[in-house]
């Protein structure tokens, strides 16, 4: 008993609309590809589903761009050129873009004290304005920048003098110290000498006179409770 006549009508139902069109759409594609082999026919298919799916078929050729040859020859064979109106849209957009890009110079040269001579004295204002809000942008990220390195290098000076205490306080703790550092007890001049050599000053080196030296305290015409050698 054969298959009776469907009514080629909307499938209104879409997941049944859906499938049909899947299936036939793989039927379309098997007899495009039957007429290309046995035919040898230039066949062209392009379908798009009501989801905006698309699908394409072409027949294979040596050329490197056989879909711009397939349409050539359909231009050929019915006189309508399918690239007026695509042409048109592009030189419409290049059009618009020139425009923009001619404004976007001219402001430029504006912001830049030229070609102001046709600019009322509305436009002058607005252009004022403009740069004044500008130049506020500009300082206010300089006074940032210069925040930021002054507070960077206000932690490096910390840094360094927390360093320079905890070396003069190892001076005066050790028990035995290198001759090539200063030995100072925070006294006036030993301390300076101790900074110096620190900060890398000249080679100084303070020793303090201890009370096991009394010769040295009394006499040799020293003057002063400590020895410096330069």
């Amino acid at each position: 008993m054969g298959r009776g006549k469907i009514e080629i009508k909307r499938i209104e139902n879409a997941t049944n609309r859906q499938v049909t069109y899947s299936k036939r759409r793989a039927g379309i594609m098997k007899k495009a590809r039957e007429l290309t082999v046995l035919c040898d026919a230039e066949v062209s298919l392009i379908m798009f589903s009501s989801t905006g799916k698309f699908s394409e078929y072409i027949s294979p050729s040596s050329s490197l761009n056989p879909t711009k040859r397939i349409f050539d020859r359909y231009q050929q064979a019915t006189g309508i050129n399918l690239w007026n109106s695509h042409y048109e849209s592009m030189q419409n957009n290049l059009n618009k873009l020139k425009e923009i890009n001619n404004r976007l110079r001219r402001e430029i040269r504006q912001r830049m004290g030229e070609d102001l001579e046709d600019l009322t004295m509305v436009e002058l204002r607005g252009l004022e304005q403009n740069l004044e809000s500008s130049l506020k942008v500009v300082r206010e990220r300089k006074y940032h920048v210069l925040t930021t390195q002054t507070d960077t290098y206000k932690k490096k000076i910390r840094s360094h003098t927390e360093t320079n205490h905890n070396l003069l306080r190892e001076f005066e703790g050790g028990d035995h110290v290198d001759p090539h550092y200063a030995l100072a007890n925070n006294q006036e001049g030993d301390y300076e000498a101790a900074l110096e050599l620190a900060n890398g000053g000249p080679n100084i080196f303070a020793f303090r006179l201890q009370p096991s030296q009394p010769n040295l305290h009394d006499g040799g015409g020293y003057g002063s409770h400590d020895l410096r050698l330069a």
